[in-house]
């Protein structure tokens, strides 16, 4: 029953999760709302809530496109659900907005099958990743993904490495101009923001590592569901689903390295599980263990969320 809601792609099914994502928007910003008095405060959430829409019908929109799901909302739906475990997500602009470049990155890797606009496509993808960078440092760490794409598909011509830095140098040169028009110490910042710790002693109480707990569980289970199938998968797209798989790992090394550590920094990790989970509910069989895998994961999501508030 709850699988076959979003077994297809209807403006219904996409306007259901447009609504559940402002309600659960909204129950969590009223907790406290003195950002209410402020049309500059009312403003930035409204477009924090815009970029998390768009993040999470651009996830849906890259497994669709590149034929890494069926026509479904399951992709979207999922994402949400990853939303709830860390509601502080809803509050961070810029892990919102680095995640986000990040993804806009991935779009233009996993496009790169078609083997059409390479060198463009390459370029994009540094470039919308460095930008990623300047609200996130680590999330530097996907320029692993564009060589991986190199590798995959282009690696023949040597220009195609050049690329990521010629796009490194234009951030740069744009990083710089900012600073000096803003006039803020661009080394200072830098240095602040690359520093690691592998610490993982941020917990402030038993529901946070309850909700981390449970992530890394359905992440697991979905990561070896993806893992134990591929073989079984069109061969056309293994290299797309293995750069999914790498996204993922590439998250979880962004989360390791971060020095600002919070259960938060996993939102890099929600769209290429999102991909995974959505492989994993379609080649399921027979339908009640969908089900059941989608109802436990709702469970989950809702609860980490409501007990989080």
């Amino acid at each position: 029953m709850i699988t076959s809601v979003f077994k297809k792609s209807t403006p219904f099914n996409f306007s259901l999760v447009v609504i559940l994502m402002l309600v659960f928007f909204f129950l969590y910003q009223i907790q406290d709302v003195s950002w209410a008095k402020s049309i500059i405060s009312i403003l930035q959430r409204t477009g924090l809530l815009l970029v998390l829409l768009a993040t999470i019908f651009l996830d849906s929109f890259i497994s669709k496109r590149n034929g890494l799901s069926r026509d479904s909302t399951y992709t979207a739906f999922f994402y949400f659900l990853f939303l709830l475990f860390f509601p502080k997500i809803l509050n961070n602009s810029n892990l919102i907005l680095s995640n986000f470049f990040v993804l806009l990155a991935i779009r233009r890797l996993v496009s790169l099958q078609s083997l059409k606009e390479t060198k463009e496509k390459l370029f994009d993808a540094s470039l919308w990743i460095f930008v990623a960078a300047l609200f996130q440092f680590w999330s530097i760490l996907y320029i692993l993904l564009v060589f991986i794409s190199v590798i995959f598909h282009v690696s023949r011509d040597y220009r195609n490495w050049v690329i990521p830095f010629i796009a490194l140098f234009a951030v740069t040169i744009l990083f710089v101009s900012c600073s000096l028009i803003l006039d803020f110490h661009s080394i200072a910042f830098l240095q602040k923001t690359s520093k690691i710790s592998l610490s993982l002693d941020y917990f402030t109480n038993n529901y946070q590592n309850a909700a981390f707990s449970i992530y890394a569980t359905v992440a697991l289970f979905f990561l070896v569901s993806m893992v134990s199938t591929l073989s079984s998968r069109p061969l056309v797209l293994l290299s797309s689903y293995k750069k999914v798989i790498a996204s993922f790992f590439i998250g979880i090394l962004v989360f390791v390295l971060s020095a600002n550590k919070s259960n938060e920094l996993l939102v890099f990790t929600f769209a290429p599980l999102a991909i995974m989970a959505t492989a994993h509910i379609e080649i399921s069989k027979p339908q009640l263990k969908e089900e059941i895998v989608l109802f436990v994961l709702m469970a989950c999501s809702v609860f980490t969320f409501f007990s989080q508030l």
